[in-house]
């Protein structure tokens, strides 16, 4: 029954007095759904709030508590959340920072706009992941530079991630230079070394990285730190350049989102043996017109493809990948950037593979878009099939002559008929896809929203869809699978007896 009590907290249409009664009913799962309402009222908040610890937290997150509702000795957890949104009180830092959860102080310490003595007090904790958290979110240059020199590896590797860590720092942490060695990491902490975490642990309690290692040197958290300097904007390039020929496969494939590059790097990675990092570096908004031209032609057709979503490759480079490479069935940047005229020739090109580009466009001139509907390839078509403006002749030519090719996506076209969509789900030989397509269409009318109850993955989006009659609504609720009958509880077209009746008496 519980499942059904969610499905009628998320129902649109439920009665005020009803949601009061599922608030008195709320436990941690209810009272998440409840939370996202946007009909609450504040006395209904507050009520949520004092029945629902969980409530509490997720209501602040809401910003349908404030300050004034939350005692933060009854309610840490939602002055904490307060704290996070950056509504809290000050004083609530300060008391919050000597909890004896160290949990609680980890949430803090990732709050923003903490008093200087709250960040002091923090930077100060004795657990180490209580200094992790404050490493990884503080914006004060001076407490990560300073946390940057703390004897554990771990509290290095988040001040490495963090982008207000002065960029001389983030040099050094990457270089290693005029740093003193750090003393711990997590994995000496807990076990005796040399030791290699095995990738296959089934020790439920061990919550160690896979390939965690140290063996007195902290290999493992030093390299990830190594990696989070490289990620990091505020690393200057300078100290970045160096590892373009690291012999760490991750740290060279980390540079490829990196966009501050001298052109010499982009290439030395554009020609990287491993495809995965040619593949990464070929999607990068830096590299010139030279270097997209030098990768059309790799071998990996991943490369290819990651190269045609470029937003900077030219048109005849990018329609000469669309032959060579399945680009994929989305509108490419090159393509949503193009002028009218680029427009009207990928239209006119002998190549589907061109025509297609262009026809996943949503904003196609009318001769143009009703040329492509009658073009003779079934890929084209597929790819025109959403656009809006198409008559519904125009959608049954498309099924008539390319078939179960088109159907789906004649299906989610947003001019399509009741009358199309019912014909669509009796379609010979059916298609899957397109009744779930269809459960979702504002038009499907009730005939084909029955249709597709019959589809296990289409039936609970069937079953929330408001066109369904409310007798069909009603039997749901007894589905034997419970997305559908939670589903049909949340359909705002469920009766409003019914509803009472499932609050009320079959709890």
């Amino acid at each position: 029954m519980h499942h059904i009590l969610c499905g009628l907290a998320a129902n649109p249409a439920l009665p005020s007095e009803l949601l009061d009664r599922l608030i008195s009913l709320a436990d941690d799962d209810l009272a998440d759904d409840l939370a996202c309402r946007a009909d609450l009222s504040r006395a209904q908040a507050l009520a949520l709030a004092e029945r629902v610890e969980e409530g509490a937290v997720r209501l602040a997150y809401e910003g349908l508590l404030t300050a004034a509702d939350i005692d933060p000795v009854a309610r840490p957890d939602a002055a904490l959340a307060l704290l996070d949104r950056g509504a809290g009180r000050p004083e609530w830092a300060h008391l919050l920072a000597a909890d004896p959860i160290h949990e609680r102080r980890e949430k803090l310490a990732a709050c923003p706009g903490l008093p200087p003595d709250v960040v002091d007090t923090l930077a100060a904790d004795p657990d180490v992941r209580v200094l992790a958290e404050l490493a990884l979110w503080t914006t004060a240059p001076d407490v990560t530079a300073r946390l940057a020199t703390h004897p554990h590896a771990e509290v290095r590797r988040a001040v490495a991630a963090n982008e207000a860590t002065p960029p001389a720092t983030l040099a050094a942490l990457l270089t290693g230079a005029g740093q003193p060695a750090a003393r711990h990491c997590l994995v000496c902490d807990r076990e005796e070394i040399p030791f290699v975490h095995d990738p296959q642990c089934s020790r439920p309690d061990c919550d160690l990285l896979l390939g965690a290692s140290c063996d007195g040197s902290h290999e493992s958290t030093v390299h990830h730190t190594r990696e989070a300097a490289l990620r990091n904007p505020a690393t200057p390039v300078e100290a970045v350049v160096a590892f373009v020929d690291h012999p760490s496969t991750l740290l060279r494939w980390v540079l490829t989102t990196r966009q501050d590059l001298p052109r010499q790097a982009y290439a030395r990675l554009a020609a990287d043996p491993h495809p995965g990092i040619r593949r990464d570096i070929a999607e990068n908004p830096a590299l010139d017109e030279a270097l997209i031209r030098a990768m059309a032609d790799d071998h990996d057709p991943e490369v290819r493809r990651a190269l045609a979503h470029h937003p900077r490759v030219p048109l005849d480079v990018l329609t000469r990948l669309a032959a060579t490479a399945k680009v994929g069935a989305t509108l490419v940047p090159r393509v949503a950037a193009a002028s009218p005229a680029e427009i009207a020739h990928l239209a006119r090109s002998p190549d589907p593979a061109s025509r297609m580009l262009v026809a996943h466009r949503r904003d196609l001139p009318p001769g143009i878009r009703d040329r492509l509907a009658d073009d003779p390839d079934a890929k084209v078509v597929k790819a025109l099939a959403p656009h809006p403006g198409l008559t519904e002749a125009q959608l049954r030519t498309m099924v008539e002559r390319h078939g179960v090719r088109v159907l789906a996506k004649v299906a989610t076209n947003p001019d399509a008929t009741p009358a199309l969509l019912e014909e669509l789900t009796r379609h010979e030989p059916p298609v899957r896809k397109a009744f779930r397509e269809i459960a979702r269409h504002r038009a499907a009318p009730a005939a084909a929203l029955l249709a597709c109850l019959k589809d296990g993955q289409a039936a609970p989006t069937a079953a929330a869809h408001p066109a369904l009659p409310p007798r069909v609504i009603t039997e749901l609720l007894t589905a034997t699978d419970w997305q559908v009958a939670e589903a049909a509880a949340s359909n705002p077209s469920l009766p409003v007896a019914v509803m009472s009746d499932l609050a009320w008496h079959r709890v």
